[in-house]
């Protein structure tokens, strides 16, 4: 295993692997060897990014900042942009809607 993820990194320093590519392969495992806190902070680094583009695939963002209210597992309004006041009156509206419903 060892071996199989020094393989992966080596490919994915020379451009030969995204970043996804070996996020998935690594996670195959139940177990990463590292031999230097720097290959891990690397590795988890390169993992934080990938779930955080995970998520925004997940939910459509497709411009920076947005902001996805979700009540109860479900998506119920959105706001893409800095619109302090639109965010506002919509966090007000659900809590509202949601307090009586």
């Amino acid at each position: 295993m060892g071996a199989e993820l020094s393989a992966m990194q080596n490919a994915q320093a020379n451009g030969q692997l995204s970043m996804k590519t070996s996020s998935v392969r690594a996670s195959q495992s139940q177990v990463l060897a590292f031999h230097s806190s720097a290959r891990w902070r690397a590795h988890f680094e390169a993992s934080k990014a990938t779930a955080k583009l995970d998520v925004a695939q997940e939910f459509g963002v497709q411009a920076m900042p947005t902001f996805i209210l979700i009540k109860k597992g479900r998506v119920i309004d959105k706001v893409t942009g800095v619109k302090k006041e639109e965010l506002q009156k919509k966090i007000e509206k659900h809590r509202a809607y949601y307090n009586y419903a």
